[in-house]
């Protein structure tokens, strides 16, 4: 292949597509074609449009694209600024569901007090074609009215998009799960070291357990309250510790969990055989600790895949047919040697 001569000597300007055609011998169309992946283009044809690439160090206009498509080919993420493990791990799948997709990724994160409104707004003049609610929390009477698709990981009462698309998983349900395995085991009752409640998985975890017990007509303890960090599943564990009457719990996520263990430890409370703990998320660490945790595991990057999927397609083809909107995928304990007979 040869170059396009830079004419003057002076400095090149950037090369285009047409140069791109020109140095691989193909038309302008076909270019167009290998850069937006579209069949019916031989394998070798696009590899030497690949190469002419490389060779010109090319690079797509993308706000030329954008003028002449009407997308901009970005997705705005608004996250919480964490890292919590849940959160973060979600964030992680977000990005790499979304480089598959051609699509590039500006976030905005609300850890310095911004709203989540606010956070939108900021997408919104960026020009994004699709906006992502990371994990959603209550912000009060906030409500998002934009015209434009939004994915919310999570329930956003205040959400009215077109469309607004919800993708939260079943907590209710795994929460409920969870609280029935320790019943089904022979416990009176099972007490709840919950999440922060501005939280709607939180929430909803705190619902699954109070369903289960209502259900199996087991009476329902206080709730302890944490903020997801093992400090405060420590101070809870140390309460729960000295009540003889606990023998077991459901801790709403395995970072709380392992203070509660280290605190029942501590205070000689044998696991599981004088209290049985499940916890929620099955981090890493989970299987290794002493005993290995009983807890639920969240799918991150099935859920996300399914969820950009949707919002991909809602941007690409607004008017045309929708399908139904899929269950969230199933919650499933794993039972490790935390849990035991009552």
């Amino acid at each position: 292949m040869t170059k396009p001569e830079g004419g003057d000597g002076s400095a090149r300007r950037r090369p285009g597509s047409t140069d791109v055609a020109r140095l691989a011998g193909v038309s302008q169309k076909t270019v167009s074609r290998v850069l937006n992946d579209e069949p019916y283009v031989k394998e070798e044809v696009r590899l030497r449009v690949q190469a002419a690439m490389r060779e010109l160090g090319y690079r797509r206009n993308d706000a030329a694209r954008a003028l002449n498509s009407g997308r901009t080919k970005r997705i705005g993420v608004v996250c919480l600024g964490t890292a919590l493990f849940g959160p973060s791990t979600q964030l992680v799948a977000i990005e790499r569901a979304l480089r598959t997709t051609g699509y590039s990724v500006s976030i905005v994160n609300t850890l310095e007090g911004d709203t989540i409104a606010s956070a939108v707004e900021h997408l919104l003049e960026q020009g994004v074609d699709g906006i992502i609610l990371s994990e959603p929390i209550d912000g009060g009477d906030q409500s998002i009215d934009v015209d434009l698709p939004v994915l919310s990981f999570g329930r956003f009462p205040g959400l009215r998009a077109k469309p607004g698309l919800d993708t939260g998983g079943d907590n209710v349900g795994a929460g409920r799960s969870a609280t029935e395995h320790l019943l089904e085991l022979g416990h009176r009752t099972v007490w709840h070291v919950a999440g922060p409640q501005r939280w709607w998985a939180a929430r909803d975890r705190l619902e699954g357990w109070r369903q289960a017990l209502a259900a199996a007509g087991a009476p329902e303890p206080p709730v302890l309250q944490g903020d997801w960090l093992p400090a405060s599943g420590y101070e809870a564990g140390r309460e729960l510790a000295a009540n003889p009457d606990v023998t077991a719990i459901f801790i709403a996520n395995d970072d709380m969990a392992v203070g509660v263990l280290r605190a029942l430890t501590e205070a000689g409370r044998r696991v599981p055989e004088d209290v049985s703990i499940v916890g929620f998320d099955d981090i890493p660490a989970a299987r290794f600790l002493t005993p290995p945790l009983t807890t639920v595991p969240q799918d991150f990057d099935l859920h996300v895949e399914r969820g950009i999927a949707r919002l991909v397609t809602e941007i690409e083809s607004p008017t045309g047919d929708r399908s139904p909107t899929p269950e969230p995928p199933p919650l499933r304990l794993v039972v490790r040697r935390s849990t035991t007979s009552a």
